[in-house]
């Protein structure tokens, strides 16, 4: 029998403790990447233009799903960094309130130091994934 699933903090908490654990960025991206390659199957039907993230220069798809006053978001991307980056956000806030998700801005991803390691393009990507993950939150608490 599982516990209860662990706190936004928690969740939070761990990634940035195991980020700081691999010194070497290299290490780093390598761990984003099995993050990713660790995601769900994504349904082909789900790939739809209502479900792409605009302002991606590769291909990503958020389908959130709503129940018992959750949200529950899955995601994939053509691109395996990305997909980890999917993979990163979705652990963060798959699974939560749209409260929970409003009151906790992603902050832990300068603290991973992340904003100052990817390419702008992926930093554009990663913001409006982020952006959309938001605003979905805010919809839900509508």
């Amino acid at each position: 029998m599982s516990g209860p699933a662990p706190s936004i903090d928690a969740d939070i908490r761990e990634l940035v403790e195991e980020m700081r654990l691999l010194e070497d960025w290299q290490f780093r991206y390598e761990f984003i990447i099995e993050l990713g390659q660790a995601l769900p199957e994504f349904p082909e039907e789900w790939k739809t233009p209502d479900h792409e993230i605009q302002g991606c220069q590769s291909q990503v798809w958020v389908y959130p799903e709503f129940k018992d006053g959750r949200i529950y978001l899955r995601g994939t991307s053509d691109s395996l960094i990305v997909r980890g980056l999917v993979a990163l956000l979705l652990k963060v806030y798959s699974g939560r309130t749209p409260g929970e998700i409003l009151s906790h801005p992603p902050d832990f991803i300068t603290e991973m130091g992340l904003d100052k390691h990817l390419l702008s393009t992926r930093s554009n990507g990663l913001n409006a994934l982020i952006k959309r993950i938001f605003q979905t939150a805010e919809a839900a608490k509508a």
